[in-house]
């Protein structure tokens, strides 16, 4: 199982080299209602032995499985919104059990849930050697906040002197991708005098810049704004908090003017691109696979923007983008010709070593060094990270290590459902608060509440061997309440994604 139609589609290839045609299927959505029924019927009937495909596939009859696989199992697209909300690496981890089966867990990163599988004794690890790695991972180098700071180059075009000569050297050999956090032109503006956030008068909304010298634009309802001023100072001026892949493609087409730009985003996601001097500006997923060798080196660039949403797993999640995106760069000691001569990368190498010579990948991470994610990038480390959040988990009393289910609703219903409820012992309610608003403008998501009702959401937490007896009690009291029609119904979801 792959998080994606694209991954699918290369895993499907290499299997079919593999085993050869024929005996395996790919069960995506872009196969067609028909051709994926046709499909599911001859994996029911065993006529194909294996299957690739993405979330939906976890439920595919394989007969007598003997390896349940997933690739990449912190990606978002494995955990279905759709009630009852499963996940991939949960339903495959049961199917494994049930069906007596071997299964693995790959990635580039590794989740604190697989972290937790390890330190449990149920799985065991599979990690290269240091000298594998050292052999066959890109160089990393950093530049921090205080280096920008001093770089009169980074204050005024927002790429580092460093990231600059890192792109100029590896177009040289190949091509170069930029990783951007946001996609769009200018997503983020603000007062060039006092520093606050430009917002719609409308709806409050964030103000967008489109193209250069375009009107702007509330990111919320799409209104434009031909005659903007700053409510707190008055000043008519404004400056870009955050940039998007389309304004960091046009200046780096500035600066490199012989080079092809190209970019690959939510629009339009490109599958690869050739083993040419080009750059390649991408937002997190939708990184084009280079051929041959890979990227000559990537620019990762905004780390701020990762690392600073208010959420439990930010850092794990940059990790996770930024590793998968480092993978795609050719060997750090790589030579013009593909040979391979050694990489600096070290246990304790903060800044990533020297730049190497010849055509060598190199990584570029523009964030403050000193973090945990960026070190971990660095020493390429993703399993002691991900052990060293699991210890901080425990010790606050965090999912995985604890379980938690989410009640939200009137505050009226979820009061009554929680009182009902003959919750374990151990239960710990936290709450109930105000549910998040929704943003104007924003699609709505299964289990967001209708428009206009104010809800609230109450968490409850448990041990680890007291989850089943929660969601048990929450499911009868639930039950219950909708039989004798009490009230408005509940949302309830067991491990939510997001406990903010």
């Amino acid at each position: 199982m792959l998080p994606d139609g694209r991954a699918a589609q290369r895993v499907d290839t290499a299997l079919g080299e593999l085993i050869g045609e024929g005996r395996h299927v790919l069960l995506t959505a872009e196969s067609g209602p028909e051709e994926r029924y046709a499909r599911w019927l001859a994996v029911k009937r065993g006529s194909v032995r294996a299957v690739v495909g993405t979330r939906a596939a976890m439920f595919a009859p394989v007969r007598d499985l003997g390896l349940a696989a997933l690739w990449d199992d912190g990606d978002a697209a494995h955990s279905d919104d759709h009630a009852p909300q499963p996940h991939a690496r949960e339903v495959l981890l049961q199917r494994a059990v049930t069906e007596q089966a071997g299964f693995l867990l790959g990635g580039h990163s590794c989740t604190v849930e697989a972290a937790q599988l390890v330190e449990s004794g149920w799985a065991r690890p599979l990690e290269a050697g240091r000298e594998v790695l050292r052999g066959t991972a890109p160089l990393i180098r950093t530049v921090g906040e205080f280096d920008e700071a001093r770089d009169a180059a980074a204050r005024t075009a927002r790429l580092p002197s460093l990231a600059w000569s890192t792109a100029r050297d590896a177009l040289r050999h190949g091509p170069v991708l930029v990783q951007v956090p946001r996609r769009g032109y200018v997503p983020r503006l603000a007062c060039e005098r006092c520093r606050a956030p430009a917002r719609c008068a409308h709806c409050s909304g964030p103000l967008e810049a489109v193209e250069e010298g375009g009107a702007l634009r509330c990111g919320w309802c799409a209104r434009e704004v031909a005659d903007w001023h700053c409510p707190e100072c008055g000043g008519a001026r404004l400056r870009g908090q955050v940039f998007g892949a389309r304004r960091t493609a046009e200046e780096l087409g500035r600066a490199f003017p012989s080079v092809p730009v190209r970019t690959s985003g939510r629009d339009h996601v490109l599958e690869s691109v050739p083993e040419v001097p080009s750059i390649v500006v991408s937002t997190p997923g939708a990184e084009p696979v280079a051929e041959g060798a890979g990227y000559a080196a990537a620019l990762l660039l905004d780390g701020w923007a990762l690392l600073g949403r208010p959420d439990l797993r930010a850092g794990e999640e940059a990790l996770r983008r930024w590793l998968s995106a480092a993978a795609l760069v050719r060997p750090g000691g790589e030579d013009g010709n593909g040979h391979n001569s050694g990489n600096g990368n070290g246990d304790g190498d903060e800044s990533g070593g020297a730049a190497p010579s010849g055509g060598g990948g190199t990584v570029l991470i523009v964030a403050e060094p000193t973090l945990r994610p960026v070190q971990a990038l660095v020493r390429w480390d993703p399993a002691g990270f991900a052990v060293r959040e699991l210890a901080d988990r425990a010790e606050l009393g965090f999912p995985p290590v604890a379980r938690m289910a989410a009640v939200s609703g009137r505050a009226e219903a979820v009061d009554g459902l929680l009182s009902q409820a003959r919750l374990p012992d151990d239960a710990e309610i936290l709450g109930p608060v105000p549910y998040p608003v929704l943003e104007p403008g924003r699609p709505r998501r299964p289990g967001d509440p209708p428009p206009g009702e104010e809800w609230v959401r109450a968490l409850v937490r448990v041990p680890q061997g007291s989850g089943a007896a929660m969601a048990s009690a929450l499911k009868t009291a639930h039950v219950a309440r909708l039989t004798r029609r009490e009230g408005t119904p509940v949302q309830i979801r067991v491990d939510p994604p997001d406990i903010g």
